[in-house]
């Protein structure tokens, strides 16, 4: 039974029929509320019974719920092709997606559940993903693909952390920038592979012999760098390393890869909003090391702050809405192209990223900037869950 095969058997509801459908609805309606609610907070309001202080609900709810049910969609849709092997569907699925939303809920409600039932039941989602997919990617030798595993176990790893410190201490240090760090990494593995792969294809269609590098010895240092500078970035929240050692690995990494985007001709894929955006969503992670180096450096914690949200609303929120928004159409037999509404979406979580980016570096109008940021963010998330919605709950459309 081939892949297609099995989704066809599925007689049940569209939405379980592939594993990017239940998760990247409820993963954009998740990032939607769960900002809408926290900037209600932020503004005085009241927030979800949970015994998270404010600010680490919001980054739990972003780093350990938003990101693990996309990589889960994405994973789930990908891992099939590159495996061979046939994709989760039906009530297996169902059971999977059922984990990630009691996580959701006893987070939410973790005064009444109490810490330790909300950390099980918030880390049984990523412990499942890690256990399935790790299981195909075994299964079929393809081991090129374990350290997509190996990073998402780190995402596990860097929750339970997280967990533990607001337990404990009532604040993270070292959890939620590890998961920062994991996610990171993630976007730069997935993107190195596809942000040159469909560059390369639509200018292939346009007729150009002039395409994106292809992986090569400067993506490994691109990595490696990253991983170096992240890891002393996380040590340096706890004042585990030299600021100034970990403010030339920042900056350095951010270089290289401002130099890797480059090679990939962002430039000449400008007509195209589903292409282009990949390359203005992975701009915001050299943005990102570059603002966390100079604040290393100078140790202007303003700089530190505009780093975290330039990689988590920018990098984060405009790459998986990209993603989502391309392998929706593709995967639904739609046509390749962004309308006006994906274009209004796509421009809606830029706003958000440049405008948190600019609260951070000139708190004086913070007032006015986080909530414009919180609903541009919102009108992008909620914007993907209208339009694209309704293609996620039907059938693939058959060609005409």
């Amino acid at each position: 039974m081939s892949t297609m095969d099995r989704i066809r058997a599925w007689r049940g509801p569209a939405l379980l029929s592939f594993g990017f459908r239940p998760f990247f609805l409820f993963g954009a309606c998740h990032a939607a509320i769960s900002v809408a609610v926290w900037i209600a907070w932020w503004v005085g309001g009241v927030g979800p019974p949970t015994a998270f202080p404010p600010v680490a609900w919001h980054a739990h709810e972003l780093l350990f719920g938003y990101v693990p049910a996309i990589v889960a969609g994405f994973l789930l849709t990908a891992v099939p092709n590159w495996t061979g092997r046939l994709p989760v569907v039906g009530w297996p699925l169902a059971g999977l997606f059922a984990i990630w939303l009691a996580g959701r809920v006893a987070v939410s409600m973790s005064l009444l559940a109490g810490p330790l039932v909300a950390a099980l039941a918030s880390l049984a989602f990523p412990v499942a993903l890690v256990a399935v997919i790790g299981r195909e990617i075994i299964a079929s030798r393809n081991r090129r693909n374990l350290k997509v595993i190996a990073v998402v176990f780190m995402l596990l790893a860097a929750q339970a952390v997280f967990h533990w410190e607001v337990w404990r201490f009532g604040h993270s240090t070292y959890g939620g920038h590890a998961g920062m760090a994991a996610t990171l990494l993630l976007i730069m593995l997935i993107g190195g592979r596809i942000v040159p792969s469909f560059a390369g294809n639509w200018l292939k269609k346009r007729g150009t012999t002039r395409l994106p590098a292809s992986f090569s010895r400067l993506d490994i240092v691109a990595l490696t760098s990253a991983v170096a500078a992240l890891a002393a970035w996380v040590a340096l929240q706890g004042q585990a390393v030299d600021g100034r050692l970990a403010a030339v690995l920042l900056v350095l990494a951010g270089i290289v890869h401002l130099v890797r985007l480059a090679r990939w001709q962002p430039h000449r894929t400008a007509a195209e909003p589903l292409v282009i955006v990949l390359h203005a969503g992975y701009a915001f992670v050299p943005l990102g090391f570059l603002l966390a180096g100079y604040g290393a450096a100078s140790g202007d914690s303003a700089l530190a702050t505009g780093a975290v949200h330039a990689w988590t609303t920018g990098a984060v929120g405009t790459m998986t809405l990209a993603v989502m928004t391309r392998a929706t159409l593709g995967h639904t037999g739609r046509p390749l192209s962004a309308g006006p509404a994906t274009v209004t979406i796509y421009a809606a979580v830029i706003i958000s990223a440049l405008a948190r980016v600019a609260a951070a570096l000139a708190p004086q109008w913070s007032a006015i900037l986080v909530p414009l940021a919180g609903i541009a963010w919102v009108g992008a998330f909620a914007g993907f869950a209208a339009i694209y919605g309704p293609m996620l709950l039907s059938g693939r459309v058959r060609p005409a």
